[in-house]
């Protein structure tokens, strides 16, 4: 096995923070238009500039990244990015505290939703603009950005989309990974656009419109208000967020085949099919038992809380427009389990993904049925293709460590001082990358946190984002041998 390439990773992280810095040029733009101090992040802006520059100065060939130097660009770039992301923050002083500023930050870039931030409404436009926009640069993927409009970082662009994507497949639209690229990112910015467009006929200010776009498509739930969506309490702008909530937890490869007129590719998929009637099935339930828990909600709020939660919750954005904690405890634990779910493969969801969980329950049926009939060969198939035993094996051995990650992380939060409901949920809520969790932490303020198990959920947080293996191969002592 070759050495590692550290200057090609280096070179590559380089490009990504000049991209950075260009994301917070734009929220110092949005700080000046607003007459605020917009200094802090411009100071970030040169802070980050700066250090992309040395980095590709100091390692100025271009270089073929292998799949070692693959994965290891995308466990430490999540890290590099909220380093430095954290600077507006720290500098301005908006969060005097670095551990927090670290942890609003990687929660912003992983798309999760959870905040230590109790007066977000005390923040200036461009600092929120800037909180909302790391959640949307996070969503569709950092490494898919650069892909899309920097080809000249690297030679082994392939290593890097494998290594980013998430789920156990990996899906091109195009034979070029930088034309999949731009067209994956072309849908993530049209939906944007679009929903923008559409809460601001729902009577959202334009500035909030534009925040809450990037926070759903994204799947990332942080909001501009206190109170989240609870702020306009209107029924219109429930459906819209919950219908691009929903989308967001789509596979965009098969969204992009969709509008190229290929129908049946999205239609047809299992995986979009089990995702739609599990959101419709678990609302169903939801509001069924509203309707018996509450009945004097109604049918029309029932219908619509139940929606909007589900959507939510499976897509992992973490939106609360009610305080659920109120709630039966008969929902809590759905609205929990759900949490594992996840959306599609290829979308910008956390949890364990829809197509895990269908070909774990298929192989677990076909295993009954090879015990009756020993002699039989009877092989797992997916959108009526045979599914090779190499990616059944990655399932069963992701969501076993999944469930060891979840057991050992209630146990560490437990130590810290929370209660089991908390510790259970923020360890949901951090690995399915939701946001929400249980008990007293309820919908997502986790300042009362010890520092300790801020760096934790941190942790976790980006192993969810990454999905475990990416992250955790990187921490083997035979990733770094010769």
């Amino acid at each position: 096995m070759k050495v590692l390439n550290i200057p090609s990773v280096v070179r590559v992280i380089g490009f990504l923070l000049l991209v950075e810095a260009f994301f917070m040029l734009i929220a110092t733009g949005v700080s000046m238009g607003y007459n605020e101090n917009f200094w802090p992040l411009l100071y970030s802006f040169f802070v980050t500039g700066i250090a992309g520059g040395l980095c590709i100065l100091f390692c100025p060939e271009k270089q073929t990244l292998g799949k070692r130097e693959g994965y290891l660009v995308v466990a430490s770039v999540w890290v590099v990015f909220s380093l430095f992301g954290l600077l507006p923050y720290y500098i301005g002083n908006y969060i005097p505290s670095f551990t927090d500023a670290f942890f609003e930050a990687i929660s912003g870039f992983t798309a999760s939703g959870a905040s230590t931030i109790s007066d977000v409404e005390s923040l200036p436009n461009g600092i929120l603009f800037w909180r909302t926009l790391c959640q949307w640069i996070g969503g569709m993927g950092i490494i898919l950005l650069s892909l899309a409009i920097i080809p000249m970082v690297s030679d082994g662009s392939m290593s890097l989309l494998a290594a980013e994507i998430t789920g156990p497949t990996k899906e091109k639209v195009h034979a070029k990974v930088t034309q999949t690229a731009k067209a994956l990112w072309g849908i993530y910015m049209g939906l944007s656009v679009i929903q923008a467009a559409c809460l601001w006929l729902a009577d959202m200010e334009p500035f909030d419109a534009i925040c809450h776009a990037f926070s759903t498509i994204s799947t990332g739930g942080l909001s501009t208000k206190n109170n989240g969506l609870m702020y306009w309490d209107s029924a219109e702008i429930d459906y819209i967020v919950s219908f691009f909530m929903f989308l967001g937890g789509v596979n965009f490869s098969l969204m992009y085949l969709f509008i190229k007129g290929q129908f049946s590719k999205l239609l047809k998929n299992e995986e979009f099919l089990w995702y739609t009637v599990s959101i419709i099935g678990f609302s169903t339930i939801i509001m069924g038992s509203l309707l018996l828990s509450k009945p004097d909600m109604g049918l029309t709020t029932s219908l619509r809380y139940a929606v909007f939660n589900m959507s939510s919750i499976i897509s992992s954005t973490g939106f609360s427009h009610v305080d659920y904690t109120q709630w039966s405890p008969f929902i809590w634990t759905i609205m929990l389990f759900t949490m594992l779910l996840g959306g599609c493969s290829g979308s910008t969801s956390g949890g364990i993904k829809t197509i895990r969980i269908m070909l774990l329950l298929k192989n677990t049926y076909y295993e009954f049925q090879r015990l009756i009939h020993p002699n039989a060969v009877i092989p797992v198939r997916f959108n009526g293709h045979v599914v090779k035993t190499q990616i059944i094996n990655n399932v069963l051995a992701f969501i076993f460590m999944y469930v060891v990650v979840m057991g050992v992380s209630v146990v560490v939060f437990a130590a810290t001082g929370l209660g089991f409901d908390e510790a259970l949920g923020t360890t949901f809520a951090a690995l399915t990358n939701v946001g929400l969790s249980m008990g007293d932490i309820g919908t997502g303020d986790y300042s009362t946190l010890t520092d300790f198990a801020k760096w934790y959920m941190s942790f976790l947080m980006l192993i969810g984002r990454l999905e475990l293996f990416t992250v955790l191969i990187v921490l083997t002592p035979a990733f770094w041998r010769r």
